[in-house]
């Protein structure tokens, strides 16, 4: 890998920055930021983002907002993995280094099983399993336990220059463990919101948007569509990403709709069932009063 892949550089500030994700996570927005910048506004004062996950918007956004991006999820270890990144560099690239020298399979799976303590030591655990678990997949059961199969791949970790840049890229956040219903109180006329939430699953046995063990179901969804209508009505723009169902369609009638298509792992329980398939998605455009 080049030495500045994943960096853009600041002319202003003479630094080089973050310009996508240093996590890998289903459903990411990475490829389909063509489709979603543009009906961005240009520019505004603070950014939000409630659902998180890996933060390709975010990055893509940086240069936009004047003032403080809110960045949010109710994943506690991925909100652990950002803070570590943004305030605690140094010990976490140690932490790192010593999964990096015992990487293998079975210590992948002893520290599938662990429980550490504190924020770096969660943190740096979030970062391996990330990166070396099938797919990338976060997943957990009911009661909270990662379960995702070992993913036969590499821990690379994070580079001093790379976490130098996401240093720099988050210096103005606010990152907090957060339900969405109380992050959206937050956005105030001028600012942007960015939502991304877990997609309804497809199938009953569905279990990939399991990536914490509170479940986002119909009515969170609902709730999140009567939110969107308070957010326009006291003019702040949003965006939203979703499947493209019956149900986002009716319960976001009075916004814009746009239609895309992108292609999506779909498998069931192993690496060996992978497969792309066509994923009918929406970009939904709030409309301000």
């Amino acid at each position: 890998m080049d030495l500045l892949d994943g960096l853009g550089w600041d002319a202003e500030a003479g630094v080089a920055r973050a310009s996508h994700p240093f996590l890998k996570w289903a459903g990411g927005k990475t490829r389909l930021l063509g489709r979603i910048l543009p009906h961005m506004p240009a520019r505004f004062v603070d950014y939000h983002e409630p659902f998180l996950g890996g933060g390709a918007v975010f990055f893509a956004v940086q240069d936009r907002f004047e003032g403080t991006a809110h960045l949010a999820d109710l994943n506690e270890e991925l909100i652990h993995a950002w803070l570590a990144v943004r305030d605690h560099a140094n010990e976490l690239q140690e932490a790192l280094h010593v999964y990096a020298k015992n990487d293998s399979k079975e210590f992948y799976l002893r520290v599938r099983t662990e429980d550490p303590v504190g924020l770096v030591p969660r943190a740096a655990r979030f970062i391996y399993l990330n990166q070396t678990s099938w797919n990338g997949l976060w997943r957990v059961n009911r009661w909270g336990q990662f379960n995702v199969p070992w993913g036969d791949r590499e821990f690379r970790g994070l580079s001093a220059l790379t976490l130098a840049s996401l240093n720099r890229s988050l210096a103005r956040s606010e990152v907090r463990c957060e339900d969405f219903r109380d992050a959206l109180t937050r956005p105030q006329r001028g600012d942007f919101v960015y939502l991304d939430p877990p997609y309804l699953p497809i199938s009953d046995t569905s279990k990939f948007h399991l990536y914490t063990e509170k479940r986002f179901r119909q009515p969170d969804l609902m709730e999140l569509a009567s939110l969107c209508e308070a957010l326009s009505a006291r003019g702040v723009p949003w965006i939203m990403s979703n499947r493209d169902t019956s149900l986002v369609r009716e319960l976001f009638a009075s916004s814009e709709i746009i239609r895309l298509t992108t292609k999506r792992s779909v498998a069931a329980q192993n690496k060996h069932d992978v497969e792309a398939r066509e994923s009918p998605e929406v970009v939904v455009v709030g409309r301000t009063a």
